[in-house]
């Protein structure tokens, strides 16, 4: 099962949700009203809802009725209350949307959040998209990739540790048992021409897929 949290950041940050038709959406406090303004009906709805008007929230009240409103004052994020939601359905498959624009705490607490659920949550895939990009977390391991033709460009960053023994095979520029340093920008905007892999045998790595404007 695909899950698809959308949370409230500018819309022309989200990716083309016809991409995921057999996804199930929950909406992350604004994000919630983004899915019904796309005539998308979530399976939830989460958040303080502090970023809606009164109005709003109300058409989101009537179209997920058991909803129950967070406290604004609350120890968790509104994105983190999402991804606990969305595990609830034990999903193969986790995208984390519309937390990229806008304030860069945000999207920063996103991706942290998402990395300690992808090593609470191995058996599932965790993946943050908008348009230009998708940012997923790799373990120590062989990865096999396959190119997609969405995003031309592969970067790979070392993340809460250096990386040691990364490999990469059918890559543009092939690598083997190379070590990432923090502050390195060595491997930025490397290319995947079809079918790959990515070794790690020490740290987590941030692999971040992109295209051009």
């Amino acid at each position: 099962m695909n899950v698809i949290l959308i949370a409230g950041g500018p819309a022309g940050e989200l990716p083309d949700f016809s991409f995921f038709p057999e996804a199930s959406y929950i909406g992350v406090d604004a994000g919630t009203l983004i899915l019904l303004t796309k005539g998308i009906q979530p399976v939830a709805a989460v958040g303080d809802f502090d970023s809606v008007t009164a109005e709003d929230y109300e058409r989101i009240r009537k179209a997920l009725p058991e909803m129950s409103r967070a406290p604004s004052e609350k120890e968790q994020s509104d994105t983190e209350l999402g991804l606990e939601a969305a595990m609830t359905y034990q999903p193969d498959f986790v995208i984390l949307t519309g937390v990229t624009g806008g304030r860069l705490d945000h999207y920063m607490s996103a991706l942290h959040i998402l990395f300690k659920y992808q090593q609470e949550f191995p058996a599932t895939r965790f993946v943050l998209l908008n348009n230009q990009n998708q940012i997923r977390f790799l373990s120590p391991g062989t990865h096999d990739v396959e190119k997609d033709q969405r995003y031309r460009y592969v970067s790979f960053y070392p993340f809460a540790k250096e990386v040691a023994g990364l490999t990469l095979s059918g890559f543009k520029y092939p690598v083997t048992n190379e070590e990432l340093p923090f502050g390195t920008t060595r491997f930025v905007s490397n290319e995947l021409l079809g079918s790959g892999s990515v070794t790690i045998q020490k740290g987590e790595c941030l692999m971040v897929e992109s295209s051009d404007a």
